[in-house]
This record gives structure tokens, sequence and C-alpha cells, in this order.
């Protein structure tokens, strides 16, 4: 917890001088007196964001923990490498982003953990395998040794085949509360984001344009807008189904989840120029080493970090017609773009 905390704290003390960073799970308060970059405003709602994304994490990783409990003696070994990267300190974004959009519309937390879970398993699955030799080729992860350095390829590539498959088991198990047909079009959500016209296709052309001098940002929007976005984006929408949004809403939050997705992506990119492999979990650098297309690389770093900032803007836009009531998802927009991992 305490890796977790001070990944997004130690951006909200450098936004607002709060003395939090490194703290555990007190309360954190922002600060009202002073800011160097982006106000009170800002540092107000990404201290709602975080607070929000601590109160749920608990929430998520005991769900994340029974899913995996009580498994047969002879499945131990790919179960010991499923909870190794699922179990591991990651920052539940995206399954607290399904939670905030079911709440939105009068659900609740209960109505959409099991998706929230199988949200997380994907993300994870995509990890492992973006990881190994044949992908990224990468040894850090979490701030520990990537899943294929402890249990071996053949296991590593196994546990994500497990976890993309145990994901759609989760979702099957939402409480019968929540309408047969509500369910079914989160299976195809999700289903239809993981494939190949979603993290699958967006994970191709990443590969494929690495070491392209001539890649535009037309190209690389689609890479990150498929390799990132589309599993935030099935992260909302599906949480609004569940929460009882109609088609209008789905979609309206589907524009607003794109648009911080691809934040997402962009702060990413920027982290991995200016940040340590310390800080970030991962290893830093790895991105310009085999010239990938980036941001920061065809547009520069203030560049990037600005187009970030906009899109966090055109997306909240979005939600205005909610009010108040878009609060928490708002929040954690801005949570996305002041992260330090």
């Amino acid at each position: 917890m305490e890796a977790f905390v001070s990944g997004y704290l130690c951006s909200a003390k450098r936004v607002g001088e709060s003395s939090f960073c490194g703290d555990r799970a007190r309360t954190y308060r922002a600060p009202v007196s002073r800011s160097k970059r982006h106000g009170v405003k800002m540092v107000t709602e990404v201290a709602v964001g975080i607070n929000y994304v601590l109160e749920k994490k608990g929430l998520i990783d005991k769900a994340l923990e029974e899913s995996i409990d009580a498994r047969s003696p002879f499945t131990r070994k790919i179960w010991d490498g499923i909870a190794y990267s699922l179990l591991g300190d990651g920052k539940r974004i995206r399954p607290a982003l399904c939670l905030a959009a079911c709440e939105l519309f009068g659900g609740s937390a209960e109505d959409a953990i099991p998706t929230a879970c199988a949200l997380e398993m994907i993300h994870t699955m995509s990890l492992i395998h973006d990881d190994l030799p044949c992908m990224d080729n990468d040894d850090l992860r979490r701030g520990k040794p990537t899943n294929h350095k402890v249990f071996g390829e053949d296991m590593a590539l196994l546990a994500g085949d497990a976890l993309l498959a145990y994901a759609f088991e989760m979702i099957s198990k939402t409480p019968k509360s929540i309408s047969a047909d509500r369910v079914v079009e989160v299976l195809r959500t999700i289903s239809h984001c993981s494939g190949a016209e979603g993290l699958v296709g967006g994970q191709v052309m990443d590969l494929e344009q690495e070491g392209n001098p001539d890649c535009t940002v037309e190209t690389l929007r689609w890479i990150h807008v498929h390799k990132t976005a589309v599993l935030l984006k099935a992260s909302v929408t599906s949480g609004a189904v569940i929460g009882g949004a109609n088609k209008d809403d789905v979609a309206r939050l589907g524009e607003f989840a794109e648009k911080i997705g691809l934040a997402f992506q962009i702060r990413d990119d920027v982290l991995d120029e200016t940040q340590t492999s310390e800080v970030l979990g991962k290893t830093a650098g790895k991105d310009a080493a085999v010239y990938k297309a980036t941001y920061p690389r065809l547009l520069g770093l203030a560049e990037s970090r600005n187009q970030a900032t906009q899109l966090v803007g055109e997306a909240k836009q979005i939600l205005e017609k909610y009010g108040e009531r878009s609060a928490t998802l708002n929040s954690l927009a801005d949570l996305i773009i002041s992260r330090e991992k």
C-alpha cells in the first residue's frame, strides 16, 4: 500500500507542496493556500481521486484475493503465477473507474465488483504478455521481477491466458439483480476491447511502428486509443451499463473515457522519459532505447503534457450535464495526468 500511495501522492506534493508523500492510508487534505502549477482546484480534485481509489482499493483487492482462493493442488503452479501479478501493487485505476461510473447512475459497488475485477484481470494479462521477450522484453513490473523472470516464459504466457478466460467467468458472477441484458452488454463490450480491434490490435501496431521514423501523430493516436484507452473506455461504459445508464449516457461516458485513456498513455510516455525505474516500478527510458513511437518523440515533452491536459479538460466538459454527480469521475481524470508512476 505504501508504494501505491506514494506513487500518486508525490505528484500531489509537487503540485501543492503537501507533506503527504509516502504516508499510508490517512485521508489526504488538499492544500488551500498555494499551488505551483495547476491551481488549488486541481489539487483538490486530485485529492478526491486519491481518496476514492484508496477507499475502493481494499474492496477490489479483497475480491481479487477471494477470486483465486482455494484452488486445486494440481493447478497450484499456475495460480501462484496468476497471484504474483494480479495481487501486486497495482494502481487499480480501471476497476475504480468502473465502480465510479456505476455509482454515477445509482448503482452500487457491490453490483459492479465482479466486472471491476474482470477488468483488472484483463489489464494484468496484458502486462504479463507485454513484458515477454517476444513483445516488449522487460524485466521489471510494479517494482519486482516480471512474471516470466520468476515463473518462466511458458508459465507467464499461460497465466495471461488463464486470466483472460477467468475474467469472463468473473463477469458471470454479477448479482442477479442486474438484468441479463445488461450483463450481456458488458460481456460484449469487454470481449471486443480485448481482441483484434482493441488491445491486441493496438499492440500489433505498437510493435510494427517500433523504430519507424515516419510514424505520424494520427497513427500514434490510433495505437494509444486501441492499446490503452480502449480498456479504460470498457471500464467506464461497463460500470455505467451495470448502474442502469441508457444508451445515450453510455455513449457519452465512452467519449469521456476514450479521452482520459489517451491522456493516460500520453502521461505514461512522459513518465518513461522523466522518471527513474525505482519510481515507476518498471524500466524507465525503454521507449527511447528501442525508438518506440511515443508522443514525446513526435511532439516533445511540453506539448505532450499540454495534449494530456487538454484531453482531460475536454473529457470533463462531456460530463457537465451530470453536475456534482460526476465529481468522482472528474477527479480520477485529474489523477491520471498528475500521477508519478
